[in-house]
């Protein structure tokens, strides 16, 4: 069995904890949208080569419906995640990106018809369980308090869209794949994508921009914007050789990284309340990796 798409879905992975980890070291006073988009104009250097080195592959009118279906939407769970982040806590949003995953069982199989196995969708389901519970911490609220927080926090109801959008552009992402190639259309989606999100980055950014400019603030996302790159590029190729649903199971192990730089680099203290999500993922993570 050729496991080349679980080193693509590690390296993806690797490669977004740590932009997150980086990224979010930097966010301390600074604009979110400007944040978010140097980040994805950083990204460029490692994109537009690709666009240049591999030859360009004949693209149909499948490729362009899913391009053009898929972009927008990616813009929007963009702008949905940033006020999920600004409107509510943490613990009560960020829970639920883990069901993403679990959208994708269905989805995969509406958009491109790929049929998970039972064994694989067990493992989904602990992946998105170990996620869930991987980012509850220390919440004295219970382990039920982001679902009750759904009538009450506008942010909760925010990510749950989040995920689900993710599913769809998830999905047709694949279906572009399989209509081009894994890098081209990486490249060429994320350059689409710094482009649509110029305005929305200069509206909401536009009172701070000129400081964040001149305060040199953007220089920080540079190493986040390339890792980001990295990881476009590996979650394409990833995604080429396997079911969309494993691959976004196995990169969700980018929260189990993101636990172990929340450690080293913030001092967070509430690993060993998160032992039993971790267990969880990484026993899905065997199963969906034995399955696919």
């Amino acid at each position: 069995m050729d496991y080349s798409w679980v080193i693509l879905a590690l390296i993806s992975a690797f490669s977004l904890a740590t932009s997150d980890a980086l990224a979010k070291r930097s966010l301390e006073g600074t604009n979110v949208y400007l944040a978010a988009w140097s980040r994805l104009v950083f990204s460029l250097p490692i994109l537009i080569p690709v666009l240049f080195v591999i030859p360009a592959p004949s693209l149909d009118k499948v490729f362009y419906q899913a391009y053009f279906i898929a972009l927008p939407v990616e813009l929007l769970t963009v702008v949905l995640y940033m006020k999920a982040l600004k409107d509510s806590p943490l613990g009560m949003t960020v829970p639920f990106l883990a069901f993403t995953p679990v959208f994708l069982i269905f989805f995969s199989y509406l958009i491109l018809g790929e049929k998970v196995t039972m064994w694989g969708g067990a493992g989904i389901i602990l992946i998105a369980s170990g996620s869930y519970f991987l980012n509850l911490g220390k919440m004295k609220q219970g382990i039920f308090a982001p679902i009750r927080a759904i009538t009450k926090e506008r942010g909760a109801l925010y990510m749950i869209c989040v995920a689900l959008l993710y599913a769809v552009t998830s999905s047709m992402g694949k279906m572009a794949i399989e209509h081009s190639s894994p890098l081209y259309f990486g490249a060429l989606y994320f350059v689409g994508l710094n482009i649509v999100f110029i305005p929305v980055a200069l509206i909401k950014g536009r009172p701070e921009l000129r400081n964040y400019i001149s305060s040199g603030h953007y220089k920080k996302q540079i190493i986040p914007g390339l890792l980001y790159g990295v990881m476009v590029l590996s979650h394409m190729s990833a995604m080429k050789l396997t079911k969309v649903a494993y691959m976004v199971s196995v990169k969700r192990s980018s929260l189990l990284m993101g636990i172990v730089y929340g450690y080293v680099l913030f001092r967070e203290d509430n690993i060993r309340d998160r032992f039993l999500g971790g267990a969880m993922m990484l026993a899905g993570f065997v199963m969906v990796v034995t399955a696919g």
